[in-house]
């Protein structure tokens, strides 16, 4: 398993965090998300075999939310 962790944008209250949830957790391959409204971030663990970081970003987007990388 691969775990990324980036920041979301744009999320404003509980149902923010729950529509960024659902469209991470609805890509295959991906096995844990923890979204949290107060950090803006997110933490997903997923099978890099079945999915990648970019396909994480665009589900992010299609919700209408800005992911941002987190800098090292």
């Amino acid at each position: 398993m691969t775990s990324t962790t980036f920041l979301i944008e744009g999320m404003t209250c509980g149902h923010c965090v729950k529509s960024a949830t659902k469209a991470l957790e609805s890509i295959p391959g991906v096995s844990s998300v923890q979204v949290e409204l107060d950090s803006k971030q997110a933490v997903v663990e997923y099978d890099s075999g079945q999915t990648n970081e970019d396909a994480l970003f665009d589900a992010v987007q299609q919700a209408d939310f800005t992911p941002v990388k987190k800098k090292p």
